[in-house]
């Protein structure tokens, strides 16, 4: 399978986000990947701010094993790499200004990039106001791009398609307040890449709402970890 074509292919994508530092033990994350096989969504996400190399091994294999969904790596880091997911999106982190997130971390990965068989994905990763700091922006080290920016957002994504980035992922950061707004998403989706959108995704409502203005794939996080129940909404939402 050809993820990048997937993502592209779909209008009512959904995936969900697993950070491995969210779950204390092996058998938390266990019992909460059983309960996400059976909604099944497009896509597993693997990825984190922080999470220690071992701590991301051990989470991309426990998801191979137990769900039968392509794993794309959402990677925090150099070392968030795994052979053993089926593809990862090369973020580089064009909203901001920290050379590191735009191309040195990349360079720390490639070696070890170089030698696994896995789909790579270029992709500019913007970085949204979601009403409160995230954990990307403060690893980072930079601003996210004020809701009200639309323009920017939009000359943002623009010049990531000029440098050859196939992906755009729009995030307003993990635990967001509010998500990015229909208006900002519509502006992105005229930059004609395929769409991403995560952060601040609460609702069916506020899902429905990304995919009318333009979004591909959305990606669903805290939501699921504060609301376990909320995986039967999904499930009715991509039936419907």
């Amino acid at each position: 399978m050809n993820i990048f074509d997937t993502i592209k292919s779909l209008s009512k994508g959904i995936a969900v986000l697993i950070d491995p530092d969210k779950f204390k033990t092996k058998e938390a994350l266990e019992d909460f990947l059983k309960k996400i096989k059976l909604t099944q969504p497009n896509f597993i996400f693997v990825g984190g701010s922080s999470v220690a190399k071992s701590d991301f091994d051990q989470c991309v294999e426990l998801v191979k094993k137990i769900i039968p969904i392509p794993i794309v790596l959402f990677p925090g880091a150099s070392h968030h790499i795994s052979n053993s997911a089926d593809a990862l999106l090369f973020l580089s982190l064009i909203s901001g200004r920290n050379p590191d997130f735009l191309i040195g971390q990349h360079v720390e990965a490639i070696d070890e990039l170089e030698q696994m068989d896995i789909e790579t994905i270029p992709t500019s990763y913007l970085l949204i106001d979601g009403g409160k700091m995230s954990s990307v922006q403060y690893v980072s080290g930079t601003q996210p791009i004020p809701q009200e920016e639309i323009s920017i957002a939009r000359k943002t994504a623009q010049a990531g398609k000029h440098l050859g980035h196939k992906l755009i992922y729009a995030d307003a950061g993990s635990g967001a307040i509010k998500p990015i707004s229909s208006s900002m998403i519509k502006a992105l989706s005229t930059v004609r890449s395929p769409l991403i959108i995560g952060g601040g995704l609460r609702s069916v409502n506020s899902i429905q709402e990304a995919h009318k203005h333009g979004a591909n794939l959305v990606v669903i996080g805290n939501k699921l970890e504060e609301d376990i129940d909320f995986l039967l909404d999904l499930k009715n939402y991509m039936k419907a």
